[in-house]
């Protein structure tokens, strides 16, 4: 370990995201181990990160995994993290403002992932937080998978947001097409409220269209203002 690391800072890291796991686990978004979340502080250099298929009723603070942004360990004696940690590695070096990677397989996200669908902007809960259609990545390739499967998990999420042109702090979420979603954030808290933003829409996607057929989009200027009241230069929802 860095010696110039303070150790308060990196203990108050492995706090939050034991608590941001745990989080999860409350939400309903993880059953078993399926999930994962983890935190990045630029400045000094270090993830960390849930150890990987810890249960979530055992795990401590503790137990947080620390690495260094190309995701190497910096502990000794540290358990395993998370198989995901290249992914989050990944999304870290391509999404300069997130701050915090949430994973997870809850259900009703899932089940877009597997229809290989974004999930579209049919209503307003859905344009409080994500400023257009939730996308779903395309397949991997064999090579890709049998290469260097969680690394390209992360490279065809940036190549989707890259090739659309999508900013990935006003869709902060993604599904992995036959995976599930990742979501983000510039804290924790925010990336864990967002992967429960995300659910909650991909539920309400899927019976909007199991009730109308048609499933007209929500109109641009709604997107506008909804988003734009929580979110833009003049934002005026809450007390901030």
């Amino acid at each position: 370990m860095n010696e110039t690391i303070d150790q308060k800072i990196l203990n108050d890291m492995k706090y939050r995201v034991w608590q941001a796991n745990l989080a999860l686990e409350k939400a309903n978004l993880v059953v078993l181990t399926w999930g994962n979340v983890s935190e990045v502080n630029r400045e000094l250099g270090i993830i960390v990160i849930k150890p990987s298929g810890v249960p979530y009723a055992t795990m401590t603070a503790e137990q947080m995994v620390v690495t260094d942004l190309e995701g190497h360990l910096l502990e000794e004696n540290a358990l395993k993290p998370s198989s995901d940690l290249p992914t989050h590695v990944y999304l870290y070096k391509h999404f300069a403002g997130i701050n915090a990677v949430v994973h997870t397989h809850s259900k009703y996200a899932v089940m877009w992932a597997q229809s290989g669908r974004d999930v579209p902007p049919y209503g307003t809960t859905h344009a409080d937080t994500f400023y257009g259609a939730i996308p779903c990545t395309r397949q991997l390739t064999q090579e890709e998978v049998e290469t260097a499967y969680e690394r390209d998990t992360g490279k065809v999420i940036v190549e989707r947001f890259e090739n659309d042109n999508i900013d990935p702090l006003a869709i902060p979420g993604v599904l992995t097409i036959g995976h599930g979603p990742f979501t983000w954030g510039q804290t924790v808290n925010k990336a864990v409220e967002n992967a429960v933003v995300l659910d909650e829409v991909a539920h309400m996607a899927l019976f909007t269209e199991v009730l109308n057929v048609k499933h007209d989009l929500l109109p641009n200027y709604m997107l506008d203002k909804h988003y734009f009241r929580k979110h833009g230069a003049n934002a005026y929802y809450g007390q901030g």
